[in-house]
């Protein structure tokens, strides 16, 4: 298992900044793929950004350019850096584990974090 704590949300004017971490309870070497995942009031929760073990990267077309994902190996935490805030970017961003086993894959969710971008 993995116990995973976002911090870093809050409220920003449009074309702001904020940095999203994703602190994990073990190693992230162990993790096969760590992501971001947004949830705004009355939409489906949507995948933000994604980084495997491997170190590759994925974006949603919406922040490509705008947003990054990273790994401190050493503090076993993910981050998400976003530039040029939109209001569209409101949401509860959820940091996200997927754990691949034998037979089956395991994902861990954290609390979700708000962010809130004004225009």
């Amino acid at each position: 298992q993995v116990q995973l704590v976002e911090s870093g949300g809050g409220l920003v004017q449009a074309g702001g900044s904020l940095r999203l971490s994703c602190a994990a309870s073990r190693s992230i070497f162990s993790i096969n793929v760590m992501g971001w995942y947004r949830q705004a009031p009355g939409k489906q929760r949507e995948l933000v950004a994604l980084i495997t073990s491997g170190s590759s990267t994925m974006y949603a077309d919406s922040v490509k350019g705008r947003f990054t994902i990273s790994t401190d190996n050493a503090k076993n935490t993910v981050y998400l850096q976003m530039n040029s805030l939109r209001p569209e970017d409101t949401a509860v961003y959820y940091c996200n584990a997927h754990i691949v086993g034998v037979t089956n894959g395991y994902d861990y969710w954290g609390q979700g974090t708000q962010v809130t971008v004004a225009s």
